[in-house]
């Protein structure tokens, strides 16, 4: 549901993004704005600043920026409606109701049976791991050394060896066959009616990001098949779009995250220290799950079984996580198959290590191709060299281009030159050299003259949030339609609009706009400011400077607009000409 503007305002002001920040930042006012150290990313230097005035956040280092609902969203992984909403329940505002039709409301109360059911369920599996008829399950984890603290942290639970306990269960609750079945936790035939999905095995509850327990994993006691089994996609359940562990990961401040293959994984790499750790749910890692690793961070881990399927699971999840622009290592579990049983023989400090020392994807693919070829056959090793020029022609950068030819040269004994000379006969030969402006390594790119402009634009912005008192100054000269893409246009036309009617909030801007990425560009719009700037002359020339780099960018988007042939066209090149010349000799400044 698509709250009105009014609603959406309401809850905002009664929610000092000061106040709200500060229940998860530690916050010291410098200067006009609070700093503190970054949630979003890794950092030693408090480079996250909270602007009471503007009701804005920004973070230099890695950029993110919005508004107090825009942090909910980000810190708790939350929709625009449930940040809105648990903001408004915070301030004791009252939401109108959501789409009252009777659709509407059957899909919500099925949606919350659903989430009920589970929760249930979770508590029955949890009760039964304790008590005598969970004996069985108890001492696997005790084998597998999880300490009780764990195992209650984790939730974790058994299902009985008989087949309908939880149906059983579930039906005295008060649910319904129908909804037990939907939520994912028992089927039908017609020779056993409604009975359990799970039985004899030890139960692992599956949380969202928000701690509901939406569905489950077992691992069956003895030799039975599957060996993990885990609940269907259900309303409440998309596997492709979750993963083990996030509802507690989410806060790590590692800087990073841990991908594995299996709960247990995950479970010993908490219980170790390593609160970073997540693992897919009995699918392979797919595109969705990296987009939602994105939004807590820039790095991943990979940590799969050492085995040849391990290896091949993390090379398809270096190129999902390339694809999807986060920078991604591969730890090396060599000599033990997986994390549990590494940090079981050689401890957490060690693995701590190896995860420091997480090797490079691209030296890892490297090393995984070195072993397909027999390395003392002349044959088979120029073989290796090709693809490793192949490889190479992958990188879009040249400097990054040379500075992996350097390094792969350096690792595999081959003279530097004769290796460049293969890597250009490769992209000769239909390998081309990626020329796009994106490195998939996440290497930065050039900046270009529309950078520049943008620059200009935001630092002309933010001046104007600071001191509206200048806008009939820069009016004078400049219009929204000199801002250079939509974006920076629709900004600039609400906030020309807002402060001439007295009413402008750089908070209510960011919720014209729904996307992400588009909340952190309009809240670095607010947040670029003049640096070394410390007499009037200095102050004054920056201001003219600004001005007239935004004029000229706006004519200069504008003539590209026009066509050669059109009648127009000479005749607002020629008063843009003058335009830009009249302001380049004006004396205009923000104090006078």
């Amino acid at each position: 549901m698509r709250y009105s503007d009014d609603i959406i305002e309401e809850v905002r002001s009664r929610n000092d993004i000061v106040d709200v920040v500060g229940q998860y930042v530690h916050l010291q006012k410098k200067g006009a704005n609070y700093f503190g150290l970054c949630p979003f990313h890794n950092e030693k230097s408090g480079s996250f600043s909270v602007s009471q005035s503007k009701q804005i956040f920004h973070c230099f280092g890695c950029g993110a920026g919005g508004n107090v609902i825009s942090f909910l969203m980000k810190y708790d992984n939350l929709t625009f409606t449930e940040a809105l909403q648990q903001l408004a329940e915070r301030a004791g505002v009252r939401l109108p109701e959501a789409d009252d039709s009777p659709q509407a409301r059957a899909m919500r109360d099925k949606r919350q049976m659903l989430l009920d059911i589970n929760r249930e369920a979770a508590k029955y599996y949890y009760r039964n791991l304790r008590a005598k008829s969970g004996e069985k399950g108890m001492q696997y984890f005790k084998q597998r050394q999880l300490t009780d603290e764990t195992m209650k942290h984790f939730g974790l639970g058994f299902a009985n060896m008989t087949s309908d306990d939880l149906v059983k269960y579930l039906r005295q609750m008060g649910f319904e066959d129908k909804l037990i079945i939907e939520a994912g936790l028992a089927s039908f035939d017609e020779q056993r009616g409604t009975h359990d999905k799970f039985w004899n095995r030890v139960m692992f509850p599956i949380s969202d990001a928000q701690g509901k327990v939406i569905g489950f994993g077992g691992r069956v006691m003895g030799d039975g098949k599957p060996k993990y089994l885990n609940s269907p996609e259900t309303p409440i359940f998309d596997k492709s779009r979750n993963l083990f562990g996030l509802n507690y990961a989410k806060s790590s401040k590692a800087g990073y995250m841990i991908i594995c293959e299996g709960y247990m994984d995950v479970i010993a790499m908490h219980q170790a220290g390593f609160d970073m750790a997540v693992a897919s749910l009995g699918t392979a890692f797919t595109m969705g799950q990296a987009m939602i690793l994105k939004r807590y961070t820039d790095t991943v881990v990979l940590s799969y079984d050492s085995d040849e399927a391990g290896t091949k699971a993390a090379m398809r999840g270096i190129g999902i996580l390339k694809e999807v622009g986060l920078k991604g290592k591969v730890l090396d579990l060599r000599p033990y198959k997986d994390p549990d049983e590494f940090i079981k023989n050689l401890g957490k400090d060690e693995f701590e290590q190896r995860v420091k020392n997480a090797e490079n994807p691209f030296f890892f693919e490297a090393r995984v191709e070195e072993s397909r070829h027999d390395m003392s056959d002349p044959v088979s090793k120029t073989e290796f060299h090709r693809k490793l020029a192949a490889m190479l022609c992958e990188f879009e950068e040249a400097v990054e281009r040379e500075n992996y030819i350097e390094a792969t040269a350096a690792r595999y004994n081959i003279a530097v030159d004769d290796l460049r000379k293969l890597v250009s006969a490769t992209a000769a030969k239909g390998v081309p050299v990626r020329t796009d402006n994106t490195p998939k390594s996440g290497a930065a790119v050039k900046k270009t003259p529309e950078d520049s402009a943008r620059k200009n634009q935001r630092l002309l912005l933010t001046w104007l949030t600071d001191e509206p008192g200048i806008l009939p100054k820069v009016t004078k000269w400049v219009t929204p339609e000199d801002f250079s893409d939509d974006l920076y246009r629709s900004v600039a036309e609400e906030l020309f609009a807002g402060m001439q009617s007295g009413n402008f909030s750089p908070a209510a801007v960011i919720d014209r706009f729904g996307d992400e990425e588009e909340h952190r560009q309009v809240a670095e719009m607010f947040n670029t400011n003049l640096v070394d700037i410390e007499t009037p002359d200095q102050r004054r020339k920056a201001f003219h400077d600004i001005i007239y780099a935004v004029k000229q960018a706006g004519y200069e988007r504008q003539k590209k607009m026009l066509k050669p042939d059109d009648p127009q066209y000479l005749m607002k090149t020629i008063q843009g000409k003058k335009d830009l010349e009249k302001l380049a000799h004006a004396d205009i400044s923000p104090d006078d």
